[in-house]
């Protein structure tokens, strides 16, 4: 979640940049993309064009022995920014809306809140309101509604809040909302030897507990924001209690080094969607030699989906946009460059 913000204070992009703080489901999308593949066509929810033909050349390139271009598999890293690269991150990131569910789940425990800020914001649905608050008020209700448990109690309460949520535009799971080619494309590269990574600002144990079934990403192939845990012992049984303090914000200049950290290897190809992901771009393809590759989904297709860039408080697509062409980086038309948005589609 890339943080925004404006000489107006704390907008709409504020508010999901404190959400980067943070840390069954339906059947996995991933399969119906895996079975295309091998029938032929491993994208086939993409239109041909050239960044379709960009991404089947990279990964011919690095893939073919013999080719000057050629990485060998541990070399194969590929890291994506998962809101609105993997899926649908508008009107707000789903962990947004995550965390509006829990104060008003939570509400009947604290009558005090209908009285309280920014908790009365929240339950009014009054988002001018929460804004006014500032970061502290943003931060007072995050540490609220996702620390002071343990990481298997947080998991279980992500896990069922996902089997219940659906999106306010598509009325559909979120999980059915990641977009199908980019499905398709994390299945082609792992069948060509690549290992995927999401690098988010979103929070990392909130992203954990369903990545797998959704895209195929392992927990330990997860990277993103988080605050801080503690090992105790708790009626003789080991635990990680989340405490309410930030201990990494995984955003702009924080993903390479969440990279740096968590994987121990330059990626040779980065995916993302904003400026946010600006430096885990630059990270992954202007450094380290040999053939690297770095592409932007670029949302211009209110009908389908929405269509936001340079003037958007939601996930900014404006310097990268502009860097794109010196930087060769492939920039993915929603609009025209892919068949559907959704596999529900």
């Amino acid at each position: 979640m890339p943080s925004k913000q404006s000489s107006s204070g704390l907008n709409r992009r504020a508010l999901l940049s404190a959400l980067a703080v943070l840390s069954a489901l339906p059947e996995t999308l991933l399969p119906a993309g895996a079975q295309t593949a091998a029938a032929g066509d491993p994208l086939p929810s993409w239109n041909e064009g050239a960044a379709k033909q960009s991404i089947v050349d990279f990964v011919t390139a690095v893939t073919q022995e013999g080719s000057p271009d050629f990485v060998p598999v541990p070399q194969r890293i590929a890291a994506f920014d998962n809101d609105g690269t993997l899926w649908c991150e508008s009107p707000f990131p789903v962990q947004l809306f995550f965390t509006f569910d829990r104060v008003k789940a939570m509400a009947p425990l604290h009558p005090e809140w209908k009285n309280k800020q920014p908790f009365k914001a929240v339950l009014d649905g009054d988002m001018k309101a929460l804004a006014a608050s500032g970061e502290r008020g943003i931060m007072e209700v995050i540490m609220t509604t996702h620390a002071g448990m343990t990481t298997d109690e947080f998991a279980k309460i992500v896990t069922d809040w996902f089997a219940t949520a659906r999106h306010p535009k598509f009325k559909r799971p979120y999980t059915e909302l990641a977009y199908q080619p980019m499905l398709e494309l994390l299945a082609y590269l792992r069948a060509n030897g690549f290992k995927t990574f999401v690098v988010s600002g979103g929070g990392i144990e909130f992203m954990r507990p369903w990545m797998e079934r959704v895209y195929g990403i392992p927990p330990e192939q997860v990277v993103g924001s988080s605050i801080k845990t503690k090992f105790e012992m708790r009626d003789g049984k080991p635990v990680m209690e989340r405490l309410p303090e930030l201990n990494f914000m995984d955003d702009k200049a924080g993903k390479p080094v969440g990279i740096h950290q968590h994987i121990g290897r330059r990626p040779i190809a980065a995916f993302g969607n904003s400026d946010g992901d600006f430096e885990m771009l630059e990270w992954a393809t202007l450094a380290g030699g040999g053939r690297r590759f770095g592409l932007i989904v670029h949302h211009n297709d209110a009908e389908r989906e929405y269509a936001y860039d340079r003037k958007s408080s939601l996930a900014r697509l404006d310097k990268a946009l502009d860097a794109a062409a010196a930087n060769k980086w492939t920039v993915v038309s929603m609009k025209t460059d892919w068949k559907r948005v959704f596999a529900i589609q």
